[in-house]
């Protein structure tokens, strides 16, 4: 299954050359002087224009997942709470932060209609051909959805990410911050 570096591309902090917080510090600092990274300049950081809908609102939604405190803005400490879940986290807690992401009412269900939207963002925004969306997320909840209710639980999502590679798979590239860390670092956007 999947190690503690999923999402990371095999890659850490540590593997980067970033040792210590005061590294991390003065990058984000380089990139964000005023200590606050606005949705507006997080998009700009990485690149991210002329986005349809459904991937503004996965950017969107990301973004609002890192800002613990809902100020509107990603601090120095919400960053690094988030690259430490996501490169240092155990797989439990890297799925729960998933679900959380796909649960854009916070009902604690997925439905289709939710999980195809953020599939649709991911397409947009990776513009991956080779994956289409609205059958990806029949193949996810034929397999995924237990109890045939249209909705995901939190332990159909873990059970299902557990026991189903391809669904994996996609999980491990959403969970993927090793372009966000290289651009924070080197200051422009990896090809």
């Amino acid at each position: 299954m999947i190690g503690t570096s999923m999402g990371a591309s095999g890659s850490s902090v540590d593997d980067s050359g970033a040792t210590d917080k005061y590294y991390w510090h003065k990058k984000f600092m380089s990139r964000c002087p005023s200590g606050q990274l606005s949705l507006h300049e997080f998009k700009a950081l990485l690149d991210l224009h002329s986005m349809n809908d459904e991937a503004n609102q996965y950017v969107q939604q990301v973004f609002n997942m890192f800002d613990l405190n809902k100020d509107g803005f990603i601090d120095f400490t919400e960053y690094i709470a988030a690259i430490s879940l996501v490169l240092r986290g155990r797989l439990d807690q890297k799925l729960k932060w998933c679900f959380k992401l796909y649960d854009a009412n916070e009902n604690g269900r997925i439905d289709k209609k939710e999980f195809l939207s953020i599939i649709k963002a991911i397409h947009a925004i990776n513009c991956n051909s080779g994956m289409n969306p609205e059958e990806f997320t029949v193949k996810v909840f034929d397999k995924v959805n237990k109890n045939g209710d249209g909705e995901l639980s939190l332990e159909e999502f873990i059970q299902g990410a557990e026991s189903d590679q391809s669904f994996m798979d996609m999980i491990t590239k959403i969970l993927d911050l090793s372009n966000i860390l290289k651009i924070i670092q080197n200051g422009r956007r990896q090809s």
